[in-house]
């Protein structure tokens, strides 16, 4: 009786793991999940994997397909505009109703001073990750749990869109200064002036991957 809520446990543990290993770029669009090299390396069963892939291919982040297994999933362009359109709904409002002294301004700070040394290392997918961090700590301004596990899962499925660019530095370069002058503004208290900018980032953002994505070889055709 006792073990259900562990093997519960662990499928949900499992199942962050795997989004956050999305979120950090290490699985490309499109690319076969092996249920059997997973399991193994995640020591786990392979029926607590399948509940993984369960719960990520119902948030749009794997694909299943009968005889073909479990892939990553490759966004829509659609999707992509979805994602994008939530942003600047969920992201502009949290910052510019926020406290420039709120706690998460620590969580803005330490992500943009990695996004800093990245770039200067040239990590750029480094450099991703913590511009995927900054944007998580503008919406924890917002002092919701819901929005954070919301948004948590849609920075994972737009993680996939960035996966189509094999360029990150041309992708991530920008913003690393842009998230900087954002904080600088949130710091100062100029809480309009900020959102305003974080509105105009986005829809740059916006531009930049869906030309990235129209370009790509699986879009041809469609």
């Amino acid at each position: 009786m006792s073990s259900t809520p562990d093997v519960k446990n662990l499928a949900e543990r499992v199942t962050e793991q795997i989004r956050q290993r999305i979120v950090h770029g290490e699985f490309e669009p499109g690319q076969r999940l092996s249920e059997a090299a997973l399991s193994e390396s995640l020591q786990i069963s392979r029926n607590t994997l399948r509940e993984t892939f369960r719960v990520l291919t119902k948030e749009g982040l794997l694909k299943h397909e009968p005889n073909r297994g479990v892939s990553v999933a490759i966004p829509s362009i659609a999707s992509i505009i979805d994602i994008y359109r939530v942003r600047r709904l969920i992201e502009c409002q949290a910052i510019a109703q926020a406290y420039p002294s709120h706690p998460a301004r620590k969580h803005l700070r330490a992500a943009v001073e990695t996004g800093l040394r990245c770039r200067d290392s040239g990590d750029w997918q480094g450099a991703g990750t913590a511009n995927m961090e900054f944007h998580m700590a503008i919406v924890e301004l917002a002092d919701s749990e819901r929005l954070n596990v919301m948004f948590s899962h849609l920075l994972a499925e737009l993680r996939l869109a960035f996966g189509m660019l094999h360029d990150p530095e041309f992708l991530h370069g920008p913003y690393v200064e842009m998230n900087q002058h954002i904080l600088e503004l949130f710091e100062a208290g100029k809480l309009a002036e900020c959102a305003v900018a974080l509105n105009d980032y986005l829809t740059q953002s916006e531009r930049i991957v869906l030309s990235v994505c129209a370009r790509h070889p699986v879009f041809k055709g469609r």
